[in-house]
């Protein structure tokens, strides 16, 4: 069947065709390869010598450089830049793989799950099977990788395909702190065939490396995508107010609706706020050391010269987690850690609530 194709499409297939291997190769023909060393050039008894310059002389080959790179065996193409993106993250390099650093950024999420699953949703969305997936050990195996590329169109029958299969292996290793790990990406496995016939192709280290590192740009790439994402949605979840809830009983207290972490970040910002300069605090105890002047410019502007019925002096705020990972209790009392008044409690509570539950702004 006559393919129908553009005017454009038609001059291009009219063209000569490169295959991927030949790109990589200098235009030209390498008859400098079988060229000999030139003679010396023999200078007539009698005449003296000429000074030659030594600008072009080429000088000798390093002990680290291959000799056997020269015509088409040398690869012109400018070598790939790793790109660290993604936040937390540095890069590693080895003779055939590449290691990403990775540090945690948040100290809620497990690092490795974390690491795990951005790996596992990576490949989904670009529709790469995943081979093996092993948690515990950490290694995730992909299928094969196909690319297929049109080399030669052609207008009365099938167009002639180079084809690039590769498989690679992910490998996350996380240090027993839980702080700090690594993706180590390396390529398994390599085919080229073109028009259905299998390419012999011997990858050298620099091939390898420049494989390697293309994938490792897409991985970061998209790692950095989803950690921008979950800070941000981070900064919004913190912005948003909490309720704060008066519990009377025998000691009254304020009963928060939020994580022990959100509560603590909201308590730095409102208590200050409310007149109390923090003078300490202690996580391992879930306390924070606070004094009060009862003549706080800040709190009487804000609140209509209406003042915490509290005295000018030290306080102890206490939080207590529930069994409710979602709720925070908050106990006030004095320097020596004794409950205060209750009636001291209900009348910090409005202003303590009303500033609490304010949404702020993220910047």
């Amino acid at each position: 069947m006559l393919k129908h194709l553009t005017p454009v499409i038609l001059l291009s297939a009219l063209t000569a065709c490169s295959t991927p291997m030949e790109r990589r190769q200098a235009n030209g023909n390498e008859d400098y390869l079988n060229a000999g060393r030139s003679a010396p050039l023999v200078i007539p008894q009698g005449l003296k010598t000429p000074t030659y310059s030594r600008e072009y002389s080429i000088p000798p080959l390093g002990p680290k450089a291959d000799p056997s790179l020269v015509g088409n065996q040398l690869d012109i193409r400018p070598p790939l830049q790793i790109l660290p993106m993604a936040e937390g993250t540095h890069v590693e390099e080895g003779s055939d793989n590449i290691k990403i650093v990775v540090e945690s950024v948040d100290s809620k999420i497990n690092l490795k799950q974390e690491i795990f699953d951005y790996l596992q949703d990576f490949l989904n969305r670009r529709h790469i099977g995943i081979a093996r997936a092993d948690f515990a050990s950490g290694k995730i195996d992909t299928d094969w990788i196909q690319y297929d590329e049109v080399i030669d169109s052609n207008l009365w029958g099938d167009d002639k395909i180079y084809q690039l299969r590769q498989k690679y292996e992910f490998d996350v290793q996380v240090r027993p702190h839980g702080r700090t790990g690594a993706i180590v990406i390396k390529l398994l496995a390599h085919e080229e065939s073109y028009n259905g016939n299998k390419q012999d192709i011997a990858l050298t280290a620099n091939d390898k490396r420049r494989y390697t590192i293309d994938m490792l740009n897409s991985t970061v790439a998209y790692m950095s995508l989803k950690r921008d994402q979950a800070t941000k949605a981070r900064e919004r979840e913190q912005s948003l107010g909490i309720h704060v809830a008066l519990e009377q009983g025998e000691q009254n207290f304020y009963l928060a609706d939020a994580d022990f972490d959100k509560v603590w970040n909201r308590l730095r910002i409102v208590l200050p706020e409310m007149g109390f300069d923090i003078t300490d605090m202690d996580r391992s105890k879930d306390m924070m050391f606070l004094s009060y002047d009862d003549n706080a410019g800040f709190w009487s502007s804000l609140w209509n010269d209406t003042e915490l019925p509290l005295e000018k002096g030290n306080y102890r705020l206490m939080l207590e987690r529930t069994t409710n990972s979602e709720q925070t209790r908050i106990l006030l009392r004095d320097i020596s850690d004794k409950p205060l008044d209750n009636k001291v409690i209900d009348g910090v509570y409005k202003a303590f609530s009303e500033l609490m539950s304010e949404d702020r702004k993220v910047r």
